[in-house]
């Protein structure tokens, strides 16, 4: 009697790949900004909730360009999520008023 391998790992490997693709993408989907109104001796607080109760992770100076992705709003105030385009694995939130087009 001939052993016949079951072709059931095809569909599962297809649905492994598009998974990944779609998670390897997640980091690139964006919008291109640049921060602009924090004033020449002052930075953008970039912090890890859409809040000012959040903690502040780091300062974003004028002219620091980053990768807007989804913005929300809370207590009346728009916040974006956004990267680093020189340093991806850098993200926060910053409030929207402080983003302009590149």
């Amino acid at each position: 009697m001939t052993h016949r391998p079951r072709i059931t790992t095809l569909p599962k490997l297809a649905s492994l790949l598009a998974l990944s693709l779609m998670v390897g993408c997640g980091g690139v989907s964006g919008t291109r900004a640049v921060v602009s109104g924090a004033g020449p001796d002052d930075l953008l607080k970039l912090r890890g909730g859409p809040g000012l109760g959040y903690r502040v992770l780091l300062g974003l100076p004028d002219g620091t360009e980053v990768i807007r992705r989804d913005c929300v709003t809370e207590m009346g105030q728009l916040w974006c999520r956004v990267s680093l385009t020189d340093g991806r694995g850098v993200t926060g939130y910053v409030s929207a008023d402080y983003l302009s087009a590149p």
